[in-house]
């Protein structure tokens, strides 16, 4: 079991931002930028373009209005998405507000943020979601 499975059953604690029957999405605790999320699907699948079409159609589908979220919340030129997936073998989606390319490069050092900035981050970004999601 991947640790992001942990994360969707519970047994690892989690921000969570939204969820749905087919996905997880939460923050990154190591982030590139404030407002960095991860879109997870809840089935265990190692490489994302080995998900079921299915799963692969409805991810952007449901990373849309988070996307959307967070650049209403942190000033950005855009919302990055990567799939690099290297570090956990269990497909997943990075949502990540940036300026320049160079704000999506993963040897960039991490943002160390505290609890209460990771809730605060959170918080915000669920207060712009649809409550559709």
């Amino acid at each position: 079991m991947t640790i992001f499975s942990k994360i969707i059953q519970g047994e690892i604690p989690a921000y969570k931002i939204a969820e749905n029957a087919l996905f997880f999405a939460f923050l990154d605790i190591f982030p590139l930028q404030k407002g960095h999320v991860l879109v997870v699907p809840k089935i265990e699948v190692d490489k994302v373009f080995d998900l079921p079409d299915n799963y692969l159609a409805e991810l952007l589908v449901f990373a849309k209005p988070i996307a959307k979220a967070i650049e209403a919340c942190f000033p950005c030129n855009r919302i990055g998405m990567v799939t690099v997936g290297l570090e956990v073998p269990h497909a997943h989606l990075h949502l990540i507000p940036i300026n320049q390319a160079e704000d999506l490069d993963f040897s960039n050092p991490k943002l160390q943020l505290s609890k209460e900035e990771l809730i605060e981050v959170q918080k915000a970004i669920i207060a712009k979601l649809p409550s559709s999601l």
